[in-house]
């Protein structure tokens, strides 16, 4: 497995570089080849590749769901190198995630093909993005499946992610009038001041009591030091525990006004994913906590995290989703970044588990004896 990640990692895919993606498309579609005994279709949409393993002919059951995307520049190589020393693996991506990729490689290939029909294993490329090129391949995919087993990294201590928040992203343009800051300051409208004006504001939407957060992030007012600004513009990112709350953000972001006379405001954006709650992954949980004491590797924990992911599309959609089944280690995104070795098998075989047991819960003659029935019913 460890020989497995390092040939995803060392082949570096940052996600706006699209011939770096697509050459990590070709090296993940041989390596998940080599262990599944199936070649992947290459779904390329706006420039961006994905990939999809279609297993068996049956209805599908399970969505396995990864990316294989990082937000690692190339070059990273140089100076953080994959490595395996003292039990920990380090690498760009490690564990953000293609150790997950090569956990649901091992995990279906520990299956065997014959056990497995029914399952799609979808790794996408863009996912750092906000996945705007593969949400409808995965909502598509995902429909009618019984189970998504998202395999992102784990939260601290290798905890399982039953919870994610909705994210909505926007960016509020403010336009002004420009003057001289020394000869004629009150000709101007000042875009800078208006922009402080509307950062406070929209901070002021937060709720901690209900776990929402909208903060204002990337900003401007650039112009010469002695010139009313004419322009600004700021970002502002927002997370939700419930759709509710993302409904009520969006409402007020959108009826901002302007404060200073003169000015005038644009707010575009809106809800990038929808809430991961908890109620769509405490079933799948509590299987995974028996599994996990049947396997000796209990008992599992559990943690709600204000990152999204692509699970969040998923659980959206009414599909039971459990997040998190990736690796155990920490660092996402940091110069940290790292696997710890010996939890691999562990995870694997809790997935396997997971797997096996969902499609024996959901047989595929129950299935195609419902879709018949329902083909036949009156609409």
């Amino acid at each position: 497995m460890t020989d497995d990640i390092g040939r995803l990692v060392r082949t570096e895919s940052p996600s706006a570089d699209l011939t770096a993606v697509a050459r990590s498309a070709e090296e993940v579609a041989r390596l998940g080849a080599s262990r599944l005994g199936a070649e992947p279709d290459l779904i390329t949409v706006d420039g961006r590749t994905h990939l999809r393993w279609r297993l068996g002919s049956g209805p599908r059951r399970v969505l396995l769901l990864g990316h294989h995307d990082t937000v690692w520049p190339v070059g990273s190589l140089d100076t953080h190198p994959f490595t395996v020393r003292d039990g920990v693996l380090r690498g760009p991506g490690c564990f953000d995630m293609k150790a997950g990729l090569v956990m649901a490689f091992h995990a279906l290939a520990a299956l065997g093909p014959d056990a497995v029909d029914g399952v799609t294993l979808l790794v996408t490329g863009d996912e750092e993005l906000g996945s705007p090129s593969s949400r409808e391949l995965i909502e598509s995919e995902a429909a009618g499946c019984a189970a998504a087993f998202v395999l992102e990294a784990s939260a601290d201590g290798g905890a399982l992610k039953t919870e994610r928040k909705g994210v909505s992203l926007y960016e509020i343009r403010v336009a002004g009038r420009a003057a001289h800051a020394g000869l004629e300051p009150h000709r101007g409208v000042n875009a800078g001041i208006e922009t402080a004006h509307q950062i406070l504001a929209v901070a002021a939407l937060s709720d901690t009591d209900a776990g929402t957060t909208v903060t204002p992030t990337a900003l401007s007012a650039k112009t010469t030091t002695n010139t009313v600004p004419a322009h600004g513009r700021f970002a502002v990112d927002v997370r939700v525990r419930d759709a509710v709350e993302q409904t009520r953000v969006d409402t007020a972001l959108h009826g901002l006004r302007p404060v200073l006379d003169g000015a005038t405001l644009e707010v575009t954006g809106g809800p990038n994913r929808p809430p991961l709650p908890h109620a769509a992954s405490e079933a799948l949980y509590r299987r995974a906590g028996q599994l996990a004491e049947e396997l000796g590797i209990g008992p599992l924990t559990a943690a709600a995290v204000g990152g999204a992911s692509d699970g969040n599309f998923t659980a959206g959609a009414g599909i039971p989703t459990l997040d998190g089944l990736g690796a155990v280690g920490g660092g996402a995104h940091a110069t940290d970044e790292h696997v710890i070795v010996a939890e691999l098998p562990r995870r694997t075989a809790l997935l396997t588990a997971l797997v096996g047991a969902v499609l024996a819960e959901h047989p595929r003659a129950a299935r195609e004896s419902d879709t018949t029935a329902n083909a036949r019913s009156p609409r």
